[in-house]
């Protein structure tokens, strides 16, 4: 291995003791060996540290960092800080209380060696309790390519983009960065703001990374309506529209899309917002301002058939 790592992985922390030293030994179980892994503190105030100095002893791939102030608290100043300070020409991220596959790092790296290919996307599912170390070790998949033309199935959670489910070449991020004003979508939002810039990449169909479901995390957090969640995914709407406005790649499904979305976020009159972005015609705009207005009794009506049809 060379002093320069061929990967590096960004490890966002809070208040993980539970769980972290079971990510990070996932990781030094990885198949492909030249990474580096840097652990960014977002200010810790339980025994993060002390649960996982001995590995950090142990293994000098581990880097351990305390978020510095420059940084926005939260994941996204985290991640930003670890793109800063990365060696590696791959970058992915890994959550502190996950687990990663042990082909994680290689079947990626294999993947994103061809030119053409700027990321490699694969299967992320979920476990609650305690993990099953049960892995395939296969190296039959199948794959298809991803590029700008998917961008409404990634915004739609028809082809999900988790931030733990993706591995990128690091000059993706040479112009992009996640923006530290939202604590919950940021990947949504930077993941399709860099799709938009037309660059080409793959999905393999393997699991390769297991995120563990508990009350504690960001998802959690938002299923159980905490403000800030809910705020920040109201935001990250708002730009991912406006960066799509700006690149024309908005379709009348994908406008029709965040309009439904828009009922949940009455609070914010996120509809009226929508639709000064959208900078409409008078007359497209009275259209869309009916079809709100009636879709709720659509929705309901929409229901009421499903019932009908299960019977």
């Amino acid at each position: 291995m060379s002093s320069i790592p061929k990967v590096t992985i960004i490890i966002a922390t809070y208040n993980r003791a539970p769980f972290i030293l079971e990510m990070l030994q996932s990781i030094h179980k990885q198949t492909f060996l030249d990474w580096e892994a840097l652990i960014i503190d977002d200010g810790c105030t339980d025994n993060t540290l002390e649960v996982i100095s001995p590995i950090l002893q142990q293994e000098e791939r581990f880097h351990y960092y305390s978020r510095i102030k420059s940084y926005t608290k939260g994941t996204s100043g985290c991640r930003n800080y670890g793109l800063d300070i990365a060696k590696g020409d791959y970058i992915i991220f890994f959550d502190d209380d996950d687990v990663a596959h042990p082909q994680n790092l290689e079947l990626c790296v294999i993947e994103l060696s061809k030119d053409e290919i700027s990321f490699c996307r694969y299967i992320r599912t979920s476990f609650f309790g305690d993990f099953d170390y049960s892995f395939d070790y296969s190296k039959e998949y199948v794959s298809f390519y991803i590029d700008v033309n998917d961008i409404e199935k990634v915004l739609k959670y028809e082809l999900p983009f988790n931030s733990c489910a993706v591995m990128w070449k690091k000059k993706c991020f040479k112009n992009s960065r996640f923006n530290e004003d939202i604590s919950y979508a940021d990947e949504w939002e930077l993941y399709t703001r860099i799709l938009s810039q037309g660059i080409k990449g793959i999905s393999i169909e393997k699991c390769l990374f297991y995120g563990r479901k508990h009350t504690d995390s960001i998802t959690g957090e938002f299923i159980r309506n905490n403000l800030n969640r809910k705020t920040s995914y109201y935001k990250a709407i708002l730009l991912v529209l406006g960066n799509l406005k700006e690149k024309k790649l908005l379709s009348y499904s994908l406008i029709r899309h965040f309009i439904i979305m828009s009922l949940g976020f009455k609070e914010y009159n996120l509809f009226s917002k929508i639709i000064i972005i959208l900078d409409l015609s008078q007359y497209k705009k009275l259209k869309w301002q009916l079809f709100y207005v009636l879709l709720p009794l659509r929705l309901t009506v929409y229901k009421l058939k499903k019932r009908i049809i299960k019977k």
